[in-house]
């Protein structure tokens, strides 16, 4: 493991145990991810994606190997903050502005009020949301709440971004939108981020590092490491080369359901 490396995993199991009996979610997975990676987690529903990504984030917990974050267990990690956490729903408090739940966590931890303030204003603009400070979520489209919801996650400059499918409620013009804005906020940042998706082309498009998962037990099948360049239009989509790591992933999503047949 080198110096720059943020996610090692080693042979890492999780069984839950269930009245119907044990479920093998996640099996042997071995994995690393380097600062500065953006690392997409791609599989059928139940492979364990997001279950790994929940392991990093010490909300589930392996029943065997090991795993470190920033080289110290998910559970130190967690409690000196060292990532910042985006769910499926942006999850924002109703009665709070969007500058009022950005500042939800930052109130948790005790921050100064004037160091909040500085937080919120500038991940506002990071997520090009400046302005809507004192609007409330109910007021703000469904993508412009998921942008409220990456701010929060950024309001405490975490190096490390845990995004567990964020758009895939979104519609498709959104969705593209939003993969742009997130790889312009991943090249300005240079965080670390981990990003579970179901679409081929979202993971083709954001990542550095494409990681294919088979169905339960969850295991890696295949990681891909993209040699598409850092700046990315969204028209590279059509160009031979996205196409063929494209059909390298949907060939590993195949092989994966083969041998669990």
């Amino acid at each position: 493991m080198s110096s720059n490396t943020v996610i090692s995993a080693r042979d890492l199991s999780l069984t839950f145990q269930t009245g119907d009996g044990p479920v093998h979610a996640l099996k042997d997975v071995s994995l690393e991810v380097e600062k500065g990676d953006f690392v997409s987690f791609i599989g059928p529903s139940g492979c364990g994606k997001t279950t790994f990504l929940r392991c990093m984030a010490d909300l589930e917990h392996p029943t065997g190997g090991s795993l470190t974050v920033n080289g110290a267990s998910a559970e130190e990690a967690r409690k000196s903050r060292a990532y910042g956490y985006v769910f499926q729903a942006a999850g924002l408090y109703p009665w709070r502005t969007i500058g009022g739940n950005i500042r939800l966590p930052l109130e948790i931890m005790g921050y100064a009020r004037d160091d909040q303030e500085a937080r919120v204003k500038r991940v506002l603009e990071l997520v090009d949301l400046a302005g809507f400070e004192r609007k409330y979520p109910w007021q703000l489209s469904g993508g412009m709440q998921q942008r409220a919801s990456i701010a929060r996650a950024l309001a405490f400059d975490a190096d490390l971004l845990l995004m567990d499918e964020p758009f895939g409620a979104l519609d498709e013009i959104v969705r593209d939108h939003l993969n742009e804005q997130l790889l312009h906020l991943w090249d300005r940042t240079n965080k670390t981020i981990c990003f579970v998706t179901h679409s081929i082309l979202e993971a083709v498009y954001l990542s550095t590092k494409i990681v294919v998962m088979s169905p339960r037990p969850g295991r890696i099948t295949d990681v891909i490491e993209s040699t598409l360049p850092r700046v990315r239009p969204l028209d590279i989509r059509e160009t031979p080369e996205f196409l063929d790591i494209a059909h390298r992933v949907r060939e590993g999503l195949r092989a994966g359901h083969s041998d669990d047949l």
